[in-house]
């Protein structure tokens, strides 16, 4: 998944957040955008659970949750309480990279 994402983005802006609590998130999206992209990745969307994202919005409110899974075909939105999260194909996630201005 790193690898699809350094093509699409042509950018070593990729990096991943752990705090002292051991709560941690794949990768960040952060660069020159207002707003970092929080993604998780999982074999099953089934199996995701969102402490994580949750315990990382605490500390940077605002940006987009996605979770990358290998059995999601379509796109589609998850609210757990406040929080948003896209749970998305990692394919379509790649191509939308590619196309969006940095």
């Amino acid at each position: 998944m790193l690898n699809e994402m350094t093509a699409a983005l042509q950018s070593r802006e990729i990096g991943y957040w752990r705090d002292k609590r051991g709560h941690e998130i794949d990768f960040v999206l952060s660069g020159r955008r207002k707003s970092p992209i929080a993604i998780e990745c999982k074999w099953s969307a089934d199996k995701f659970d969102p402490v994580n994202l949750e315990a990382f919005r605490r500390q940077h409110p605002s940006g987009e949750n996605v979770v990358l899974s290998a059995d999601v075909n379509k796109v589609f939105i998850r609210n757990y309480g406040s929080l948003t999260v896209r749970f998305e194909p990692l394919e379509s996630f790649a191509n939308s990279l590619a196309q969006t201005p940095q």
